[in-house]
């Protein structure tokens, strides 16, 4: 009798809590958390026993339709305001530091080419792109270091980051909009940059440029 019941007590100690329990922890994690919380950060800190990406998705369901969403941020989940109800934060966003047109430019391609080097940028752009755009676009944290590529002298790659995902709603650099809707939303021009010819350095006012819309990067 003894033996049955250590073998019980042994089964039930480490019972995960239901999973409205578990909604709840999940809830209160992405709530506390100023980053978005990957599904394995939040097994680390629930009970053992725990489904976090189950869980995840009570969670999600429940928000639809809510002010506020559970969203997935690359491998990762926030809560962030539904798109529609976005205008109501204009007035308290404080923008800090307004990108210039090679700056637009260059995060542009690595979003709809990565990874790619800097010079495979320059190749696209048709000039030469600055180490202060590089430099303020990883400052930024939207883009990052990737892979270094087979090739010879084996240059390192960029690639986009979970932060500009997440600034731009995105889940993956795939739900980028396609050419037409770039062009339909007037952010892609049908004609090139006026004053730019094939091989010119960037002007050194250029930096000081501030757009807010972007010239024709992925024209063949």
């Amino acid at each position: 009798m003894t033996d049955d019941h250590e073998e019980t007590r042994s089964d039930t100690l480490f019972e995960a809590p239901p999973m409205a329990e578990q909604e709840r922890m999940a809830e209160a994690v992405l709530f506390a958390s100023v980053d978005p919380v990957t599904v394995r950060d939040l097994e680390a800190r629930m009970p053992h026993g725990c489904d976090a990406a189950e869980a995840l998705v009570h969670l999600r369901k429940r928000y639809e339709g809510r002010g506020v969403r559970v969203v997935k941020v690359g491998d990762a989940w926030a809560f962030r305001t539904a798109p529609d109800l976005g205008y109501l934060m204009q007035k308290e966003t404080v923008e800090t530091r307004k990108l210039s047109r090679a700056a637009i430019e260059t995060l542009a391609i690595i979003a709809y080419h990565q990874p790619c080097t800097r010079a495979e940028i320059e190749e696209i752009r048709g000039v030469s792109v600055s180490r202060g755009t590089i430099d303020q676009l990883l400052e930024m944290e939207w883009i990052r270091f990737g892979r270094r590529k087979m090739t010879p002298g084996r240059p390192v790659t960029f690639v986009v980051t979970p932060q500009f995902l997440d600034h731009f709603g995105l889940e993956t650099a795939r739900d980028l909009p396609g050419l037409k809707e770039l062009r339909a939303a007037g952010l892609l021009e049908n004609r090139p940059r006026p004053g730019l010819m094939g091989g010119q350095d960037e002007d050194d006012d250029e930096d000081d440029e501030v757009i807010e819309g972007q010239s024709e990067l992925f024209e063949d």
